[in-house]
């Protein structure tokens, strides 16, 4: 399924870039490039390292899902928004986020949330 609304392509577009930008942000921690010669494993431990390849790839893809205005993109970029956010908040040592990481993945959530309701909406406008 597609989203099909004429008035949410841009909108659409506008959430993708940002999850490409956070996907790309965990990528550039998954390389070390603030850390200078440390290895991003010894920095973080493995299994935060995991976590955030896990979470940087799926960013990724639902980035690209988005893009195309597949529906699953959206429903990638809700779980693993949802995961990345119930592990920090639960107050897993493997999850690290600062203030800003964390309001711009509820802004990136709630505008999924407001996606699905409009596409929604608009699903039900056409079969009246």
């Amino acid at each position: 399924m597609l989203f099909q609304a004429p008035n949410l392509s841009l909108y659409i577009r506008i959430v993708a870039i940002l999850a490409l930008m956070l996907g790309l942000s965990d990528a550039a921690r998954l390389l070390g490039i603030n850390l200078g010669s440390q290895s991003p494993i010894a920095v973080m431990g493995f299994s935060a390292f995991i976590y955030l390849a896990v979470f940087c790839l799926t960013k990724l893809f639902a980035a690209v899902g988005l893009w195309i205005k597949a529906s699953w993109g959206a429903v990638l970029l809700v779980g693993v928004t949802l995961l990345e956010l119930g592990l920090y908040l639960t107050g897993s040592p493997d999850v690290r986020m600062g203030m800003f990481g964390f309001v711009v993945r509820l802004i990136l959530l709630a505008a999924i949330t407001a996606i699905f309701a409009l596409s929604l909406r608009f699903i039900r406008a056409q079969a009246d």
